[in-house]
């Protein structure tokens, strides 16, 4: 009988590239699912659950991407002062005009593993407004959406 082995990387062996994306026109949503899946790892054949196998994704233009519908308007971002009656909500209009950032990271966390290994890859997503963005060095290639 034929047997295929599971091979499982080791974190030495994982090969990290960068990567970037313009968000400019592109819905939030569709933007968080393609980011989560490269920061995960699932778009390489060597994606092993349990080590991060992902890319470094630099999102550009944050301030730009797009929400169908009316979603800008009535969706609320909230958290939680510590204090009683201490919840603050925001529109996901003003929350893109004032902390772009925190909008995408928002979105793409949610997609991500509830763990340490969840909070370690979205440490690897870095998110600029604007065109021009400090990782310039590590030479990321740019992925289509």
């Amino acid at each position: 009988m034929n047997r295929r082995e599971t091979t499982y990387l080791k974190q030495p062996q994982v090969k990290k590239s960068w990567k970037v994306v313009d968000a400019e026109g592109i819905p939030l949503g569709r933007l968080a699912t393609e980011v989560a899946t490269v920061l995960m790892g699932k778009h390489k054949p060597e994606y092993t659950a349990h080590i991060d196998t992902g890319d470094f994704v630099v999102i550009i233009n944050a301030e730009k991407v797009v929400m169908t519908g009316r979603k800008a308007e009535q969706k609320m971002a909230w958290h939680y002062t510590g204090y009683p009656g201490g919840r603050r909500t925001e529109s996901y209009e003003s929350l893109r005009e004032r902390a772009p950032e925190r909008l995408m990271e928002l979105a793409v966390r949610r997609m991500l593993p509830k763990s340490r290994l969840g909070r370690v890859m979205l440490g690897n997503m870095k998110v600029v407004r604007g065109k021009e963005h400090p990782f310039a060095n590590h030479k990321p290639v740019e992925m289509k959406i």
